[in-house]
């Protein structure tokens, strides 16, 4: 295809996400700081970038999904200089929108497209094609990013201006966790009241009182056992708090959600 890619952070979610573009027919350059990460994608035909500005350099659509806003700001720096005028610029990590908002700015003034369009679904979904991704951006930037997302994406939504994904995700990861949280308290009432723990699970599976957060709690036989997941979880959390400081709504959400990730992490949310 005419469209080259690139992608910069191949962990558990950005791996497969770039190795789906690969799959779906579009040339794909990859950079990362450990090279062991990048022999799975060279194996498969991708291109290993020697800096972060030579795969800026070589690439019309650009995704990058590193854990923080840190991050996010480090790689930038040198990616963005270095991009072409008319390329695309897509931040799939989970991040501060007024971040995506700066980041647009600074993409504006070198003629290059932006979206913020973190994801929902996991390895397993990016891997199987169906992620959800949540964009906020012009319609214009939509309209050029939908091709490549369709390679990893089951639903794609342009939800408005720049940072407009990153607040559905915040929203999105925050009520998963409050979900969690009252199912940890449900099934630890239903405990005190004499029930069986695995019997109550199973039956909240299947009624009314069922949610994804609840059925990957069902999973776990302590929350300690979600250690990997829940400070990435937490964050998001925490940066509903930061972006919404005394907002009524978002303290419930986190108030549902604090025991459980606690628990998860061994320190308060």
């Amino acid at each position: 295809m005419s469209i080259t890619t690139g992608f910069i952070g191949l962990g558990s979610q950005g791996g497969p996400m770039a190795e789906r573009m690969l799959a779906g027919g579009y040339p794909l350059t990859v950079w990362a700081r450990r090279p062991e990460a990048l022999e799975p994608f060279a194996a498969q035909g991708a291109i290993v970038a020697a800096s972060v500005e030579d795969l800026a350099a070589s690439c019309d659509h650009i995704g990058v999904c590193v854990v923080d806003d840190a991050g996010v700001a480090q790689i930038c720096d040198a990616l963005i200089p270095a991009m072409r005028p008319g390329s695309l610029l897509a931040i799939h990590s989970t991040i501060l929108p007024e971040s995506c908002v700066a980041l647009e700015t600074r993409c504006a003034e070198r003629g290059i497209a932006f979206l913020d369009a973190p994801v929902s679904g996991g390895g397993g979904g990016a891997a199987a094609g169906t992620l959800t991704v949540m964009c906020g951006g012009s319609a214009e930037a939509f309209a050029q990013a939908s091709p490549v997302f369709a390679t990893f994406a089951g639903l794609n939504v342009h939800l408005g201006p720049a940072g407009s994904g990153q607040r559905a995700k915040i929203v999105n990861n925050t009520l998963m966790a409050a979900n969690m949280g009252l199912g940890q308290a449900a099934l630890d009432a239903g405990e005190a009241l004499g029930i069986d723990r695995k019997a109550l699970a199973e039956l909240i599976k299947a009624s009314s009182g069922r949610s994804f957060g609840f059925e990957v709690l069902a999973r776990l036989p302590s929350p300690a056992a979600f250690a990997m997941g829940a400070p990435l979880l937490a964050k998001d959390t925490n940066l509903l708090r930061d972006i919404l400081p005394g907002d009524e709504n978002a303290g419930l959400l986190r108030t549902a959600a604090e025991p459980f990730l606690s628990a998860a992490t061994g320190k308060p949310l």
